[in-house]
């Protein structure tokens, strides 16, 4: 693997590797752009098959932060880090204050948080190094379980899409097929249901579909039949690639709005559902709430002011459909577009800043 020309090709900061012998401590940090803020972005563990796999999805994940960071309206940078090894037998204390000392090494230009594999007690470790984590315990000023918030930020921006689709952003009488009833679709569940909305939900998982069968009047479906149901909207919040070529004929929505990541297997896949008129929520944009949430303990958390925050993800995804229409490109790519044209503009507002002040730079050197 070419590692200058990996950086190089999408405009990375940096990629920082981390190692430490007497805790088994492998880790990679990469930070993708620092123009709006520092990078932030979760901790992941994972049980790489190379070295070089564990580089990409650092590098990977980190790129989609800037996006997630910067559609969101925050000012935060994209950073992701991962550390190779088996999150249920190879973690100690030592592994994760090692780290945080790396972490704190770079000195703000990155903050971590909990990402799959890793846990709050394992940020608690982090911050025993480092105040640049978030998502610890709330004991020590943390939000606490995310899972409420994101699914918030799915019913609003939910909404957003309802009203492009239907006139209207009121899904009293919609119905909803919800793929997945976890923890964060469980909560956008009630948000549904407690507007009116009807619910058809799926899951492999049969104590969570029996929950939101309890707890909504859920009608149940096999995990398979989801994308056929006659539904208003369809709700992805479970796997990813779950819009592809199988699926995709089977719809009948009017909308696809949910909190899980990598929705589209391809990018094709988001050209075809436009092409149907279909509108296309894009998942970081809708699914931001639980970045913008932690965020907030930067400032010292305050939920009410995190809320209203969450809240913008409604604006965030009207403004997406508005430049859809603006530039006749599909919703994930407006996305995109939506997100380096807010990098951009700061990048420019500080070029000219730095051209108009050179004297005064000058004069302090």
């Amino acid at each position: 693997m070419n590692v200058f020309k990996s950086l190089a090709d999408h405009d990375y900061e940096q990629l920082v590797f981390c190692h430490d012998e007497q805790s088994g401590l492998k880790a990679i940090i990469a930070i993708h752009d620092t123009t709006l803020g520092p990078a932030l972005g979760g901790t992941r563990m994972w049980t790489y098959d190379s070295e070089e796999a564990a580089i990409q999805d650092a590098l990977r994940l980190a790129r989609g932060m800037t996006y997630k960071n910067a559609a969101a309206g925050l000012n935060l940078g994209g950073g992701k880090a991962v550390i190779m090894g088996d999150p249920k037998k190879d973690k100690n204390e030592e592994m994760f204050r090692a780290f945080g000392r790396y972490i704190q090494g770079l000195n703000g230009r990155y903050i971590t948080a909990e990402d799959v594999g890793t846990t709050v007690h394992d940020m608690d470790l982090i911050h025993e190094e480092t105040n640049f984590v978030t998502g610890i315990s709330p004991a020590f000023g943390s939000s606490g379980n995310p899972s409420p918030v994101t699914a918030y930020g799915c019913y609003v921006g939910m909404k957003a899409a309802a009203k492009e689709a239907f006139g209207t952003d009121s899904l009293e009488g919609k119905t909803v097929a919800v793929q997945g009833v976890g923890n964060v679709a469980f909560e956008l569940c009630r948000y549904l249901s407690e507007e009116g909305a009807h619910l058809i939900v799926t899951d492999i998982n049969k104590d969570a579909v029996n929950r939101a069968e309890e707890a909504f009047g859920a009608k149940v479906v096999d995990p398979g039949d989801i994308y056929a149901v006659k539904a208003d909207i369809f709700s992805p919040c479970a796997l990813g690639a779950v819009i592809n070529d199988e699926t995709i004929p089977q719809l009948k929505v009017k909308v696809i709005a949910g909190s899980a990541n990598n929705q589209l297997k391809e990018n094709r896949h988001g050209d075809i559902i436009h092409e149907m008129g279909i509108v296309y929520a894009p998942d970081y944009v809708i699914n931001a709430g639980g970045v913008i949430n932690v965020a907030d303990e930067l400032y010292g958390y305050n939920k009410e002011r995190a809320l209203k925050k969450v809240e913008t993800i409604y604006n965030n995804v009207e403004k997406v459909i508005m430049i859809s229409k603006r530039d006749h490109i599909p919703t994930y790519m407006a996305a995109d577009r939506m997100a380096e044209e807010r990098i951009e503009k700061i990048k420019n507002s500080r070029s000219q800043f730095l051209l108009n002040n050179k004297h005064i730079l000058h004069n302090r050197i």
